[in-house]
């Protein structure tokens, strides 16, 4: 069954959306991720024109962080006010971010940009992921107790000035990584329509140091909003988001991720990052084919209005 998309003037077929939301959220109960990352992509390979892929998929991520933070309230592992530094820097590198996609936009390299972006970024964290789970496997099959990184160990970044104590975390840290981060992340999710989460949580468990049981809430809470922020301004500015759209792979998404959080249940953390990773890998290849491999047809025509 066909529908006509009015912001992407482009006819697609409403089951394969449908199918498409599931998947992605399928995927993000079964490894825990917002989804973002694999969406924008996915949409792209549907030919959606990408200022509209990315616009409009960052509305996968809002509804299921939000349902996550929630439950971490409840538990007491949420830090608002750590998330609160993070959303600051991150309104801010949203707000660059926009600038530089309607900037690329009207010079006509965004598509470009945006295919570049992802391979590099899903190929470099796609890999390192893939790595580190091989070796957990191996260290798992071999007896081995595996080498975890403990908060509360510092390294040059707990030395730089300003620092702010984050009690939830209980953190004593300079709010210039804080804030940096949280801006690079709001950059990621304006240009690349992703929530940010695969990035973000690695990041405050390995250079900020802060507990794990904090981490997935605090980031999730800055996610909501930054996201939000990020589909608001693209709406009003760039006028790129699809309601219809983002209506279709929501409800899709909220079927699937049920039956990927059971899924995800089954298997080892190793192994569901393994799976993970090879899933990034897979996208970033994808998109590097289509970027460097010469198509069937150097030329295309679009619709031209004879008059």
């Amino acid at each position: 069954m066909g529908i006509y998309l009015p912001i992407a003037e482009i006819s697609v077929n409403i089951f394969v959306l449908l199918a498409m939301g599931a998947a992605v959220g399928f995927l993000s109960g079964m490894f825990g991720v917002g989804g973002g990352f694999l969406i924008t992509p996915l949409l792209i390979f549907y030919n959606i024109p990408p200022a509209i892929a990315v616009a409009t998929g960052a509305n996968q991520v809002i509804a299921s962080s939000f349902s996550g933070a929630l439950s971490h309230v409840k538990r007491g592992t949420l830090d608002f006010k750590l998330g609160g530094v993070l959303l600051a820097g991150g309104i801010v590198g949203s707000t660059g971010g926009i600038f530089v996609f309607g900037f690329l936009r009207r010079l006509g390299q965004l598509d470009l940009f945006i295919s570049l972006l992802y391979v590099v970024l899903l190929g470099t964290v796609g890999g390192l992921m893939l790595v580190e789970s091989v070796n957990a496997l191996r260290a798992t099959r071999s007896g081995a107790a595996p080498v975890l990184k403990k908060s509360g160990q510092h390294n040059w970044i707990h030395r730089l000035p300003l620092k702010m104590r984050f009690r939830a975390s209980k953190l004593f840290v300079s709010v210039i990584p804080v804030l940096g981060l949280g801006a690079g992340i709001g950059f990621l999710s304006s240009i690349m329509g992703v929530g940010g989460g695969f990035i973000m949580v690695p990041a405050l468990i390995y250079l900020l140091k802060v507990p794990t049981n904090v981490v997935i809430g605090t980031s999730l809470f800055q996610i909501i909003f930054t996201s939000a922020y990020t589909t608001l301004v693209h709406a009003t500015t760039n006028q790129t988001v699809d309601v219809m759209l983002a209506f279709l792979l929501m409800a899709g998404g909220v079927a699937g991720a049920q039956y990927g959080a059971k899924a995800g249940q089954r298997l080892r953390g190793e192994q569901l990052r393994a799976l993970l990773a090879l899933l990034v890998l897979a996208v970033a290849i994808r998109l590097a084919i289509d970027l460097f491999v010469t198509p069937p047809s150097l030329y295309s025509l679009s619709g031209v209005d004879p008059t």
